[in-house]
């Protein structure tokens, strides 16, 4: 993905929006129910007024519906902005969350900080999958294809013989987020040789996840790959044969000070 990714491409679509005569005792359920700690407060044309935030709830005071007490002085970004001219201005600002609004100035998504990691995780994917696709072709004489797709997580065929259950822990997370980077997969005849990727895999498998978004580099041929034979040779065939490591930490994680260990 180029430089020049807009705020409409990674924004949220699905957003919640309360008229500003909403009582604060339904904002407060709201919250309870949804999870979110704030709404864009909108019109009848669907315009941005303000928003509404646990902050605004519950340290301000004088009225019963959020007319009163929501912030009005509200950043608005427009579905057209570079996601970089975004996030410059949410890091500016120091806010998390803003309203997106279309060319006639109503609501259509809202943009947020995690949204905001996660395009520049996939922006800088692509390198590393076509770093990879170049390997490939000059070490096999082929020519090869990339494409993204969301691939069976049952039709993936690992080649990682351990995975570490604090970055599995963490792979959850941004799974369940939205923001995990895609994975790296060779097609190979049939089959799907997961290349990057088995800790976000796994988690997917344990989340219940059928599918998982992959850049697939199709060979276009059946080879049999050295990652391939490597992973047979150590008896890995299918994710039950990976080991979840508990007792250690992810070697690229360091601690400041080593945790002493109990007498």
């Amino acid at each position: 993905m180029s430089s020049k990714a807009l705020v409409k491409d990674y924004m949220t679509k699905n957003v919640i929006s309360v008229p500003p005569e909403t009582p604060n005792i339904e904002i407060i359920e709201l919250m309870k129910k949804t999870g979110h700690d704030g709404f864009p407060v909108t019109d009848d044309n669907g315009c941005v007024k303000g928003m509404i935030t646990a902050f605004d709830l519950l340290l301000k005071n004088g009225s019963q519906t959020i007319d009163k007490i929501m912030s009005k002085d509200v950043i608005i970004a427009q579905q057209s902005m570079s996601i970089n001219d975004a996030s410059r201005v949410m890091f500016r600002m120091g806010v998390s969350r803003v309203p997106v609004i279309n060319k006639k100035g109503r609501l259509v998504g809202i943009i947020t900080n995690t949204d905001i990691i996660r395009s520049s995780i996939e922006r800088t994917t692509p390198n590393k999958v076509n770093n990879f696709k170049k390997t490939l072709e000059q070490l096999y004489g082929i020519k090869a294809e990339v494409r993204r797709e969301k691939v069976e997580t049952k039709l993936l065929r690992p080649t990682q013989d351990k995975v570490y259950a604090d970055e599995l822990e963490g792979r959850t997370y941004e799974l369940k987020g939205g923001l995990a980077e895609p994975t790296i997969v060779v097609k190979s005849g049939e089959r799907f040789i997961l290349i990057d990727g088995h800790h976000r895999t796994v988690a997917a498998l344990k989340l219940g996840c059928e599918k998982i978004d992959s850049y697939i580099i199709d060979l276009g041929k059946d080879m049999v790959l050295g990652v391939e034979r490597t992973a047979n040779m150590n008896g890995i065939h299918d994710f039950d044969d990976i080991e979840i490591i508990n007792d250690d930490q992810h070697p690229l994680i360091a601690l400041t000070e080593p945790i002493p260990k109990s007498d």
